[in-house]
């Protein structure tokens, strides 16, 4: 007996372009990280109020998430590619206007419509790219497209590092606060002209991406739909999703997976600063590597998907990430960002496979699932403020409030074992 298909031949195209999307929005993530310790430097905001970068980004999600499955139910998929696609431009190029009003508040809006767009382009492609062949594949299927999301992640990382990070003015948050006082005009010039730099890759970005648009506007993508009766209200839809274990904990897990993934990729740069007394730019460096990292293990974890039970290596790996990051709390210096490094070739699985298994077997209702799980990144929204909290504050003891930081990306992962034991256990 042959073994199902991992790709028809009638849906190749569709599935190499939208697989581009992948790419699209892990730049966007990618360069918008260290964007938290930029605003705070050139701008003089401390770990809480420039994490709010990650609050506007990811809150775009939990807003849009919604509406944006509601609308390709409504619609098409090839619609709900083209709207986000609109979004995602408008929140590119609005930071012109943003720079040159040097207003950290307009910065945070043009994040959130950048990721409203981004809402909609998650939520239409992950179930595209799910029901495009056999059940059986579609988690391998989710997953190798979800492998060139880090392509993009990785050029995102460079630009941020060698265009952004390595052409700020290199004055420190000492030195920019003195100036501030002594001789605000020049201080001022300082702050104009690293704007400017924060702002041009992302005004390029937002013409890349009207010419995506572009693309997709004149491509004929098939909609593919459940063969399955279903009703199609938004009631019965949702009803039967709350009555779908794996689903209702899956969202649950995916909040706390990317609540996870946010922290640690975002204070890598203030764990090397703070703990180790590197520069930005050279901390940016070890968050390439753990993006490479991250890259590498997903094909990896890929193969091994053809092999082992996806919840049964979902718990492994969560525990191993658990176990880094005690690696990075208790060990100083280099040992412990080389654990807190690690812990990327452990997240690598983790959003496709915790999104492939609650999706499982829901039809048409993945639509409307998607959304939830889309929703669900709106823990990158709420867990790195509350991480920087802990920042801002005093030492445990011995260990220092950079470090026991990191007790939230451990708990998330203890949430991410239970979810994969749990459904390993059920489909044994």
């Amino acid at each position: 007996m042959s073994s199902p298909s991992l790709l028809p031949r009638n849906f190749i195209i569709p599935f190499i372009l939208v697989t581009t999307l992948f790419s699209l929005w892990g730049f966007a993530n990618d360069i918008t990280n260290p964007m938290v310790a930029a605003f705070k430097n050139v701008l003089l905001l401390s770990h809480f109020e420039s994490s709010l970068v990650q609050a506007a980004f990811y809150g775009g999600y939990c807003v849009m998430a919604i509406p944006a499955a509601l609308f390709i139910r409504r619609f098409t998929y090839k619609s709900g590619i083209l709207a986000g696609l609109v979004l995602y431009a408008l929140g590119c190029l609005l930071f012109i206007p943003a720079g040159n009003a040097r207003d950290f508040s307009f910065f945070l809006a043009a994040y959130f419509i950048m990721t409203s767009g981004l809402a909609f382009l998650e939520t239409t492609a992950n179930p595209y790219i799910l029901s495009m062949g056999p059940e059986e594949t579609a988690a391998r299927r989710l997953n190798f497209a979800q492998a060139f999301n880090p392509v993009g992640s990785l050029l995102g990382m460079f630009v941020a590092k060698d265009f952004i990070l390595g052409r700020l003015d290199p004055a420190d948050e000492t030195a920019r606060r003195a100036m501030a006082e002594s001789a605000p005009e020049a201080f001022q010039k300082i702050q104009i002209a690293d704007l400017a730099v924060i702002v041009g890759p992302y005004a390029i970005l937002g013409g890349v991406v009207l010419l995506a648009m572009v693309a997709f506007a004149l491509a004929k993508l098939p909609d593919s739909t459940s063969t399955e009766s279903r009703e199609s209200t938004v009631g019965a839809s949702l009803g039967r999703l709350l009555r779908t274990p794996d689903y209702v904990w899956g969202v649950v897990a995916q909040a706390f997976y990317v609540g996870a993934q946010i922290m640690v990729w975002t204070f890598i740069i203030q764990y090397a600063v703070n703990e180790i007394g590197l520069s930005a730019q050279t901390a940016q460096g070890w968050n390439i590597v753990a993006m490479v990292i991250f890259v590498s293990s997903r094909f990896v974890c890929t193969y091994l998907l053809k092999f082992f039970n996806p919840g049964l290596l979902l718990t492994f790996l969560a525990i191993a990430g658990g176990a880094l990051v005690m690696g990075a709390i208790f060990l100083k210096g280099m040992p412990g960002l080389y654990s807190l490094v690690g812990v990327s070739a452990c997240m690598s699985l983790m959003f496709p496979t915790i999104y492939g298994i609650a999706l499982s077997g829901l039809g048409d209702d993945a639509k409307l699932g998607s959304a939830g799980l889309i929703f669900a990144i709106g823990g990158g929204c709420l867990m790195p403020p509350l991480q920087a909290l802990i920042m801002d504050g005093s030492a445990w003891g011995s260990i220092s409030a950079t470090r026991a930081s990191f007790l939230l990306p451990f708990i998330c992962f203890v949430v991410i074992a239970a979810y994969g034991f749990t459904v390993a256990r059920r489909k044994a």
